[in-house]
């Protein structure tokens, strides 16, 4: 009977096991956080997500905050292996959930917050769709989070400075979510892109439904050159994959509806174009079509 009960812990503890974020190394004081690329769960507590810490002489830059209290904690305790500094500065990129709802375990400790005023407003704007998204979503590991938003806000560009590290800040337009910006080292010539960048897996139209602009401002972050990407999905990655996982299916997907369009096509037409040289990418089945129905209401009365 012991024997069954300790099976039965075992087995449970297993089954509310958090999927950890995996630490990856850029330089001496740079990291990536990378979750799971899979749907937002339970496990990952929101964060299939990745985010960015720069370690300074007077503590942390965190890039994004986590979409759940208990996100953020989670982050915060990754954080904790690799430097036992203080976090000061949290950089919001987007108003997507796991770029900023973790903002309130944050501030509890003492950072300060910061994105675009394009941002902020998303965040009030879609503050009650996020948190009834994601308790259909991650259910009980929403379980202590509250709404706080930014507390910095600017409109084209902000330089941070923190310590011995210098961060530049902009935005060039919609991207993923309406305000997503980038934060750019220039001494290190790296990139942190937020959302502006997914690879690994298949990236989401919206929320922006602005494809155009997004790839505008992808244009703006490539002309920097950067050296490393730590993208808003996937792994620590470079300009060249950048642009095949992201650049290149926004161009694909654009280019393609307009052909449909030109044809007098619908938007079941346009569900049809055939985007299998994408399907290395994960969540290609879940998204793929509804991408295209997304590109094809955005570009039909252009």
């Amino acid at each position: 009977m012991k024997t069954i009960f300790i099976l039965l812990l075992i087995l449970t503890n297993l089954a509310n096991a958090q999927i950890p974020l995996k630490i990856e190394k850029v330089n001496e004081f740079v990291y990536a956080l990378t979750g799971e690329t899979k749907q937002r769960s339970k496990d990952n507590l929101g964060n299939n997500s990745t985010h960015g810490v720069i370690i300074t002489n007077e503590g942390v830059i965190l890039i994004d905050s986590g979409a759940s209290y208990l996100g953020a904690k989670q982050i915060h305790q990754s954080v904790k292996k690799i430097t036992n500094k203080p976090i000061k500065l949290v950089i919001n990129t987007g108003g997507q959930d796991h770029r900023w709802l973790g903002n309130d375990y944050f501030q509890k400790i003492g950072a300060s917050i910061i994105s675009s005023e394009k941002t902020h407003q998303d965040q009030i704007n879609r503050t009650d769709y996020h948190l009834n998204r994601l308790q259909g979503l991650i259910g009980s590991s929403l379980n202590g989070t509250n709404e706080f938003y930014s507390m910095l806000t600017f409109d084209k560009k902000m330089n941070v400075h923190l310590g011995d590290v210098d961060l530049e800040l902009y935005y060039f337009g919609a991207a993923h979510t309406v305000g997503d910006i980038f934060a750019w080292i220039p001494k290190e010539k790296i990139m942190f892109s937020g959302d502006i960048v997914f690879v690994e897996r298949v990236l989401g139209a919206g929320p922006a439904k602005n494809i155009k602009s997004w790839i505008k401002v992808f244009e703006k972050m490539a002309s920097f050159k950067p050296k490393a990407i730590i993208p808003g999905h996937g792994h620590l990655t470079n300009l060249n994959e950048a642009t095949r996982d992201t650049y290149d299916y926004l161009v694909f997907l654009r280019d393609s509806v307009r052909k449909v369009i030109a044809n007098d096509g619908d938007m079941i037409d346009a569900t049809n174009i055939n985007q299998e040289k994408f399907r290395y990418l994960k969540n290609f089945e879940s998204i793929a079509r509804k991408n295209a129905q997304n590109v094809f209401g955005q570009l039909e009365f252009e």
